[in-house]
């Protein structure tokens, strides 16, 4: 009985060990251009989400909109993030207003790519409409690097990888 206590701290740092030197996750870098439809009223809210192929969210891509009272505006987005609510800082920026045009470099995991999973676009404005689905794709080699047309409140999106 006491070599089983013996081996468990061996153990237990074998483990830590091979966590430690996991081959973290390679992702590509694409640049995302957003470019909205002319429309009047507050800048729009726009959350770009990884969907795995059951069609749920995986993982929140990126945010344009930094002040957190108003994520529960973005409804099905926020079934996700909002029980949970990671930090996202590092991955948002400002709102966009009609007719404006934004870049973002977004990560997209690689193993992700041809995979089944898709890229959601989500908009909302202030005292407007919401589109869960204002732009969204399946996540292929061709579309990575594609002009999609949107839906609401975004004219297109163009996907450049770096």
């Amino acid at each position: 009985m006491r070599s089983i206590f013996k081996l468990f701290p061996i153990a237990i740092l074998a483990v830590i060990m091979l966590m430690a030197f996991a081959k973290p996750t390679e992702t590509t870098n694409v640049k995302c251009l957003i470019q909205m439809v002319n429309y009047s009223g507050e800048g729009a809210y726009v959350v770009i989400s990884l969907m795995n192929p059951e069609g749920e969210y995986e993982e929140t891509l990126y945010v344009q909109g930094k002040d957190k009272e108003w994520y529960s505006d973005i409804t099905e987005w926020w079934k996700f993030y909002g029980k949970r609510r990671p930090d996202i800082d590092a991955i948002s920026g400002e709102t966009i207003a009609g007719g404006e045009r934004t870049v973002s470099v977004i990560k997209i995991p690689n193993d992700k790519i041809d995979a089944g999973y898709s890229i959601r676009f989500e908009t909302a404005v202030e005292d407007q409409e919401y589109y869960a689905d204002d732009v969204q794709f399946e996540l292929t080699s061709e579309n990575v690097k594609a002009k999609i047309d949107g839906k609401g409140f975004i004219r297109y999106i163009r996907m450049i990888p770096q």
